[in-house]
This record gives C-alpha cells, sequence and structure tokens, in this order.
C-alpha cells in the first residue's frame, strides 16, 4: 500500500458500532491509545472490519488545531 497521508498508524479494531447509515468504529493502537472514526456502513462491510482485526487509521488533514483551557 503506497498513499501520500504521512500519518498512518496501525492499530486493532476494538468496537463497530453501526447505526442507519455510518458506523463509529474504534481503533485501539499500541499502548492504548484510542482513535475514533465515522466511516458508512458499506465500508466497513467492503472492508470487512470487526472486533479483534488490524486495521489502519490513515490520518491526512490541512489542519490540526490544540486548544488549551
Amino acid at each position: 500500500m503506497k498513499i501520500s497521508a504521512r500519518n498512518v498508524l496501525k492499530g486493532k479494531v476494538i468496537k463497530v458500532e453501526k447505526g442507519s447509515v455510518n458506523s463509529e468504529v474504534v481503533l485501539e493502537l499500541p499502548g492504548g491509545v484510542q482513535v475514533v472514526s465515522i466511516i458508512t456502513n458499506n465500508s466497513v462491510d467492503s472492508l470487512g472490519l470487526e472486533e479483534g482485526k488490524q486495521a489502519f487509521a490513515v490520518i491526512k488533514a490541512s489542519n490540526v488545531m490544540i486548544a488549551i483551557e
């Protein structure tokens, strides 16, 4: 796999919660950090995502915001 995104994080799917159109997918990275993504149900099905499966979070954004209180 070759992609232009520089942030590719390998982890394990720990939760897939399907809605009527989209699914919430929770990926746990090494060290316990979790990344949550909302993707279509069709994408979940075509990727065969289910709990315990290895997957990648591919993050490509033109802006990353950081805030403090």
